[in-house]
């Protein structure tokens, strides 16, 4: 197999797609902090994508590893290597594929080499936007909306002369930029969070806040933070995924990664200082986000995680091999469109049952193979973003609240750690501390919901879901997973 570098390129099996443009002509207006596998199948293709057409060449990617750990060190030593290049495999339903290697991120800078060359690079007038994946839950924003600086890993930040956090490291430079007369750059947010334009807003200039009000009132009148809604099934990828797809690619690669075909991309159109030509990439471009995240939020990553739950539960590991039991499919269409679909207000070109019909032919595709305890994890956070507000209407509208108070009632079983089979389930919870994890082996099955992370749902105090969610935990221990689902 041929290894993967600037030098290889030209050498590659005739059916790997390449750059179509010469990647010693780009440069990185765009740092990207965050570069996990989800980035490098989504916003690094469409900058892939856009780095062809003419007069785009100084919007490359420069990517930030913030984390310290073995992961980043591996991570940081695979792109020096590979000259920031990977390949992208792009599976279609009908198992027919697209391998391509992508080249947008021209140049990787890692707290490997220290957080100090992280600033100095986010610092420098050529940086135009700053993009973050950090998950839903890594924004320190509470149920009320505010910036959580008396959290442990914030207020040790805080008190550095030089920050580790993504806050810390942005609003740094931020200030040496507005000291440079360089200018303020755009802040953009990649992640599943609604109004995640605004929540990055509170939680960087919360930060600032706490160390220089006079920067934060300079970053809130002259940075930018657009919303945008991102949409790509990708897998986490196994040493056996990555034997897999360099033996179909013939490439020795250290860091392939792998998606579903289907990719979208919705962004405020709102940066401060200056943008990419995104529409040549396919990028939809709009001054309101909302129903777009909504529609997503509520049909697809709901969808995503109800599936986890009763798969899993149902002894499944895999997305596709859950989409094969006949219980789970209708619970999930009748979630889809009876439960959320009548709730929600979506954009013109958005058609419900034609989104929820894809929403279920996407996940049927078995070439992806998505792991169902991968999706069901972090469930802390992603909970009340994709949930909360369906349930909360669902209550307030006297709807049927019989499904979701089953998928919340499998997803407490989950993470009391045995499926229905009595096989081990593995969840991982960074944003719950052990106290609310033993909440869940606690004999009254009822604790779960007096967790934080349901405030304000409504449930605290409704009867009838109270008792539907108990009864569902029961009956999913004493009838089993299929029985229950039977009845739904």
């Amino acid at each position: 197999m041929t290894g993967l570098s600037n030098a290889t390129l030209h050498t590659l099996p005739p059916e790997v797609l390449t750059p179509a443009y010469n990647r010693k002509e780009v440069s990185a207006g765009i740092a990207h902090i965050g570069v996990g596998n989800f980035h490098r199948a989504h916003q690094a293709l469409y900058i892939d994508r856009l780095l062809g057409a003419a007069g785009q060449s100084s919007w490359g990617i420069l990517g930030a590893g913030i984390r310290h750990g073995r992961r980043e060190e591996v991570r940081a030593d695979a792109f020096r290597r590979q000259d920031g290049l990977f390949s992208l495999t792009e599976f279609a339903p009908d198992e027919s594929r697209t391998i391509r290697v992508i080249g947008s991120i021209v140049d990787y800078v890692s707290c490997v080499d220290g957080y100090e060359a992280i600033i100095d690079r986010l610092a420098a007038p050529e940086i135009r936007i700053v993009s973050l994946t950090i998950t839903e839950g890594g924004y320190f924003v509470d149920s009320e909306g505010r910036f959580q600086v008396d959290d442990p890993f914030i207020a040790e930040d805080l008190k550095r002369d030089i920050p580790q956090s993504a806050f810390g490291l942005v609003t740094e430079a931020l200030r040496r930029r507005r000291e440079a007369g360089a200018g303020p750059f755009t802040v953009l947010s990649c992640d599943n969070l609604q109004h995640n334009g605004r929540v990055a807003e509170t939680a960087f200039c919360g930060f600032a806040e706490a160390r220089d009000a006079s920067l934060a009132a300079w970053i809130r009148g002259n940075v930018s933070f657009p919303s945008c809604m991102v949409d790509r099934i990708v897998p986490s990828v196994s040493d056996d995924d990555i034997r897999r797809l360099n033996k179909a690619s013939g490439i020795d690669d250290l860091m392939p990664v792998y998606s579903e075909d289907f990719i979208q991309w919705v962004v405020e159109d709102k940066f401060c200082a200056g943008r990419p030509e995104f529409e040549t990439a396919g990028v939809q471009l709009t001054g309101n986000v909302e129903p777009y995240e909504q529609v997503k939020l509520r049909m697809l990553n709901a969808g995503h995680s109800i599936l986890a739950f009763s798969g899993l539960m149902m002894g499944y590991r895999k997305v596709d091999e859950a989409m094969s039991d006949n219980g789970i499919v209708s619970l999930l269409e009748n979630f889809l469109n009876e439960d959320v679909a009548p709730l929600l207000s979506p954009p013109e070109d958005v058609n419900l049952s034609s989104y929820a019909a894809q929403v279920l032919h996407r996940f049927r595709n078995h070439a992806v193979g998505d792991q169902l305890e991968r999706i069901a994890s972090d469930s802390f956070s992603k909970l009340p973003v994709f949930l909360s507000e369906t349930v909360t209407e669902l209550l307030k509208t006297g709807r049927d609240i019989h499904r979701v108070a089953f998928a919340l009632a499998c997803w407490a079983e989950c993470e009391a750690g045995k499926d229905g089979k009595g096989a081990v389930i593995k969840l991982s919870e960074p944003a719950a501390t052990d106290k609310e994890r033993s909440v869940f082996h606690d004999s009254n099955l009822l604790a779960v919901l007096d967790l934080p992370i349901f405030s304000g749902w409504g449930i605290e105090t409704n009867k009838g879901f109270r008792d539907a969610f108990e009864r569902y935990r029961s009956d999913l221990r004493t009838k089993g997973p299929a029985e229950v689902i039977a009845t739904l």
